[in-house]
């Protein structure tokens, strides 16, 4: 049994994470940034809860670019193929699950 505070959690690097479970052929990592990631698509599905902080989650679909605002306790789905970027505002910790070994 173990038990994490995520609002402790900070790292040396943006987007730096701890492993917090694998299942089956998912990953559990509890994430720290202060800088926007890069926009990228994912080869899996990609589940990303704001859990300190808020993130701006820029994406891309055939009708252009848009910004959704996440908040704690705000959940993304982000499906294979769905171009995106979190942009955070100041620091924020971000719980991510997805396929293991995903970019």
């Amino acid at each position: 049994m173990r038990f994490v505070t995520a609002g402790d959690f900070t790292a040396e690097q943006a987007w730096g994470a701890q492993l917090l479970a694998s299942v089956d052929n998912a990953t559990v990592r509890l994430h720290w940034t202060d800088s926007a990631y890069v926009w990228h698509v994912n080869d899996g599905t990609e589940v990303f809860v704001v859990v300190d902080g808020v993130v701006d989650m820029h994406y891309r679909d055939s009708a252009g670019e848009h910004v959704e605002r996440l908040v704690p306790g705000t959940m993304c789905v982000a499906g294979v193929g769905d171009e995106h970027k979190a942009v955070p505002v100041g620091e924020a910790r971000i719980l991510v699950i997805e396929q293991a070994g995903s970019i």
